[in-house]
């Protein structure tokens, strides 16, 4: 899989967060904060400087209404907006702490919110800095702030062991919860790239596919006018054997009628889009899908056998563009990294079909064999990718899009190294790289072998 400048990246995903996102969340803090310190002064009866306090909470009321009226509600933040916006969400947070207790205060909590959002919508060095901006604001307070005095003059402090407990706590929380949101939202992001990813590869077979339907309805179209043409090109011929500069002429114009039949042969190899062409038998549609790396300087080798006790007739397997860009990914990567030879088996049995491809390359890595088929998993063997793909730079989607097409018809993927030994005994001990196994069972609803296949119907016109 090439890379394509159309998908998502870093860049793009930290303007995923708008404006109105960051407002709503700050004014369900300034209603917290409101709340916690009148229920603080009326309930508690604790003696707090109100005009320090309300000041604070008056600085995040402005500077959400000058964001309402400066900008639109729609506004997506760039990276450093964001960053700018978390970073006063912490400054304040803590002069709210410092005023209220410092630590004693059981709300510094919520200094973890900030850094958490952080993690999940900008990149780790500015995640690091605000959690390590938080790590040290948080240090401060636990040591310098306004103590909590009741209207009795009672302090309200807790001990000094539990303070600083709570300090490692928000600490470890930081760490923690900022390195676990960001490696999660990572996983997601290049989840849902690697699915774009494949839906282009997807859609770009399916127009292949159907670009063929329309070549081919094409050479049937054209066939009666250019025979009609080739017929009467060849009465003239005979005709005019008196006549050289006209004979030519006729000699000529069957040569260019035969010359369009054979281009039109080529490009398309059907009539209509014909319903008996949407299925053959298995090996058929496997051998089609390996079509493009057979001339890769790697023999490809196929073996098609019943497993004991199953018919010997081949099973029929629909002739979908999902699974055929699904195997032919597989093969592709099997032929990068085979030293000579790629065998290609295909087996059955009364409820199963299963393909193996083997290379005799070096194998998966062993500490990615069971990440072998995430998204963007790169690395295949302990050599550098480029001296196994000259002049091809992936982006590690090729077995991710072959095992997520392939399992959306309920295919079973499993991914291996060692020998095959059940296969062919000729070649038994050549065969000792990299082992992919599909299993597909049959009578599935997304299975390609749907079982017994009845009348297929009239073909039908092309819709261009």
């Amino acid at each position: 899989m090439l890379f394509n400048p159309n998908l998502p990246s870093a860049n793009h995903r930290s303007n995923w967060v708008r404006l109105r996102t960051i407002i709503v969340l700050r004014w369900i803090a300034i209603a917290g904060q409101l709340a916690a310190i009148t229920l603080a002064q009326r309930l508690f009866k604790l003696d707090l400087d109100l005009g320090l306090c309300f000041l604070a909470v008056g600085a995040s009321i402005a500077a959400n209404l000058f964001a309402i009226y400066l900008y639109p509600e729609n506004k997506r933040l760039t990276e450093p907006e964001v960053a700018l916006n978390l970073t006063y969400d912490i400054l304040q947070l803590s002069f709210l702490l410092f005023l209220t207790g410092g630590l004693n205060n059981p709300f510094a909590l919520l200094i973890l919110v900030p850094v958490t959002i952080s993690a999940t919508a900008l990149n780790i060095r500015i995640t690091v800095a605000l959690g390590t901006l938080t790590i040290i604001l948080i240090t401060l307070v636990a040591s310098l702030h306004i103590p909590l005095v009741t209207l009795s003059g009672n302090i309200m402090a807790m001990p000094r062991d539990f303070v600083i407990g709570f300090w490692f706590a928000i600490v470890i929380g930081v760490v923690f919860l900022g390195a676990f949101a960001q490696r999660v939202t990572s996983e997601i992001h290049a989840m849902s790239d690697a699915l774009v990813a494949t839906q282009m590869a997807l859609e770009r077979e399916q127009k292949l596919t159907d670009l063929g339907g329309v070549v081919a309805a094409a050479a049937h179209e054209l066939g009666t006018p250019l025979a009609t043409i080739k017929l009467v090109s060849s009465e003239l011929v005979d005709e005019l054997g008196e006549d050289p500069i006209l004979l030519e002429d006729a000699q000529l114009i069957g040569e260019q009628v035969d010359r369009c039949r054979d281009i039109l042969r080529s490009m398309g190899r059907a009539g209509h889009d014909d319903k008996h062409l949407k299925q053959a038998p298995v090996a058929t549609v496997i051998h089609e899908a390996a079509e493009p790396h057979e001339n890769r300087g790697k023999l490809i080798t196929f073996d098609t056998f019943p497993e004991d006790g199953a018919s010997s007739e081949q099973p029929v397997m629909q002739r979908r563009p999902e699974v055929v860009h699904g195997v032919r990914n597989l093969v592709q990567n099997a032929v990068d990294f085979a030293k000579a030879n790629v065998w290609i088996s295909i087996s059955w049995n009364d409820t199963d079909v299963t393909l193996r491809i083997v290379d005799d390359g070096p194998g998966y890595p062993p500490q990615l064999i069971g990440r072998i088929g995430d998204p963007f998993v790169r690395q295949r063997s302990a050599t550098k990718p480029s001296e196994n793909r000259p002049g091809y730079e992936g982006m590690g989607l090729g077995l991710f899009i072959a095992k997520t097409l392939l399992e959306r018809s309920d295919a079973e993927i499993s991914f291996a190294n060692g020998y095959e030994s059940s296969l062919s005994k000729r070649v038994k001990g050549e065969k000792s790289g990299a082992i992919v196994e599909v299993i597909w069972p049959r009578g599935k609803t997304n299975s390609p072998f749907q079982g017994d296949v009845g009348p297929l119907g009239l073909n039908e016109p092309i819709e261009a």
